[in-house]
């Protein structure tokens, strides 16, 4: 099951974080072999989507994934709420949902 982590992205600024992914035991877990993908949209249902850069840290048993836009990019969404989530699949093609929640995308008032 996935966790639960609501996100604020300034717009018109450069927003990331990242996710420490752990097993049963609180250990990281080796994500070589991984890819990962994220995405924002309005709702669950809406056909547009906006992309997270998805990158894994050096070295990949850190279990450490981020995520990360661009201010062009921030600054192209209209300031509001969106829903959003983060995935990662093995090199067996299984995929897991690591997080999800809301993302409230700020105004800018300086551009």
């Amino acid at each position: 099951m996935a966790a639960k982590a609501n996100i604020v992205i300034d717009q018109g600024a450069d927003f990331s974080t990242s996710i420490t992914v752990t097993d049963d035991a609180g250990d990281a877990v080796n994500l070589t072999g991984y890819t990962g993908s994220g995405q924002i949209r309005k709702h669950f249902t809406s056909n547009t989507a906006i992309n997270f850069d998805v990158f894994f840290a050096s070295p990949r048993t850190s279990g450490v994934v981020s995520i990360s836009l661009d201010r062009s990019t921030t600054s192209s969404i209209e300031a509001g709420r969106y829903v959003y989530d983060v995935e990662i699949t093995n090199a067996a093609n299984t995929r897991s949902r690591l997080v999800e929640g809301i993302a409230t995308i700020t105004p800018e008032v300086t551009r």
